[in-house]
């Protein structure tokens, strides 16, 4: 299956519909944009996996959700400046043949995220 994504909104307790998402393949410390998405109803990319296995390469990636718009988009009010406006996740894949899954479960004020299945 690849690499996938799922955002759970835990101040509302639903998915993160609409959150913006960048995802990035890095190198060394260059950083480079493959794209630009907003999660479903489902907290999910509309276009399903973000790689499948054939496409996944060994490396580092990374994803940065757009939260403070997403909760402003919510109607929360939020300190100027909020405390949380993206969240940045780097992280690794070993295994090419293996499904990599990372969750953000995120509110205004703090996040988690793990390797989900």
């Amino acid at each position: 299956m690849g690499l996938s994504t799922h955002v759970l909104d835990t101040m509302h307790g639903c998915p993160a519909a609409g959150m913006q998402v960048a995802q990035y393949k890095i190198e060394g410390e260059q950083a480079t944009l493959v794209k630009r998405f907003q999660l479903n109803s489902d907290g999910r990319n509309p276009d399903g996996p973000l790689y499948d296995n054939a496409s996944l390469r060994v490396g580092t990636y990374r994803l940065v959700f757009d939260v403070q718009d997403y909760f402003k988009a919510k109607g929360v009010t939020l300190p100027e400046p909020a405390f949380l406006n993206r969240v940045p996740l780097d992280f690794g894949i070993a295994h090419t043949d293996q499904h990599y899954h990372v969750p953000l479960l995120v509110s205004p004020w703090s996040y988690s995220t793990y390797r989900g299945s």
